[in-house]
């Protein structure tokens, strides 16, 4: 049975648990469960803390998990990243008081404070930055003003907190982060690998699903080479023929951002009778 670490709180949890559910795997009902058994699926799955998940996967006691990529980088476990989710995408940045630092380069001999210190000790060896980390739980904006650091470095989104405390980031990003599936370095040769490459496929029918829509519409002949054009799909379009002679029928795959432009432009061309549809699963 496949073991899974899933996040049990925060901005990890709610998406994870959605698209596990897209995914046709079995999701726990209430917030209080820590463990749950998808016999269907011969899925186990263990809800744990999101900082701890790399740790447990690292142990080798879970095969894969779910978690962040800053979370997995700051933890220093011996885990991999195996497939981007891409939801609860965050960019981590130093910030300070106007005119402190343009750059990393000025940290050096200076304190920076955050609650990643593996990513940004990481980072400051990288560019071979001499400072001093101070590790803080949260609320690392309060450390400037209450003198325990000169830096932050902290997930920075809208970047609201930080002009409240009358802080501004510089310097190039550390790192951006999202959502991403884990599992023990050179894990490839367990007896679990089939189950895992089956999980990874579920989760990426589910990505492209929410990608693309199904679109349908009728065209002339002459204008078929215009029309399949703007509707190549993934492979080529199918083309099938109507009862009114001259007139074929479309159906392609098209990207959902994108969607709503191509109506228009097949509209243009000729087109009629333009459907979409989502998508709700898929294997490529």
């Amino acid at each position: 049975m496949l073991r899974i670490a899933v996040p049990n709180k925060g901005s990890l949890s709610g998406p994870a648990a959605e698209m596990l559910h897209e995914a046709g795997y079995r999701q726990r009902r209430e917030s209080k469960e820590l463990r749950i058994v998808d016999p269907a699926n011969e899925v186990e799955f263990f809800y744990l803390r999101p900082r701890d998940i790399a740790i447990y996967v690292s142990s080798g006691k879970l095969d894969i998990g779910i978690t962040g990529r800053d979370l997995l980088i700051d933890s220093g476990a011996r885990a991999e990243e195996i497939l981007p989710l891409g939801f609860a995408r965050s960019t981590f940045r130093f910030a300070a008081k106007p005119g402190t630092a343009n750059g990393v380069e000025d940290l050096k001999g200076r304190t920076v404070a955050t609650s990643y210190e593996g990513i940004v000790e990481g980072h400051l060896a990288e560019h071979g930055v001499d400072a001093s980390v101070v590790h803080l739980d949260g609320a690392v904006e309060t450390a400037i003003e209450l003198g325990v650091a000169e830096v932050i470095a902290d997930v920075v989104e809208t970047g609201t907190s930080l002009r409240n405390a009358g802080l501004e980031v510089f310097g190039e990003p550390i790192m951006k982060s999202e959502a991403v599936v884990i599992r023990r370095t050179d894990a490839e040769s367990d007896e679990a690998e089939p189950k895992v490459q089956q999980f990874l496929r579920r989760l990426q029918g589910v990505l492209v699903a929410r990608t693309y829509v199904m679109m349908d519409y009728d065209c002339r002949v002459e204008q078929l080479e215009k029309a399949v054009a703007l509707t190549p799909g993934l492979e080529s379009p199918t083309v099938s023929p109507l009862h009114n002679e001259g007139w074929v029928a479309v159906r392609a795959m098209v990207p959902a951002k994108e969607a709503q432009q191509i109506m228009d432009d097949l509209y243009d061309i000729g087109a009629r009778a333009i459907l979409t549809t989502a998508i709700h699963a898929c294997r490529l």
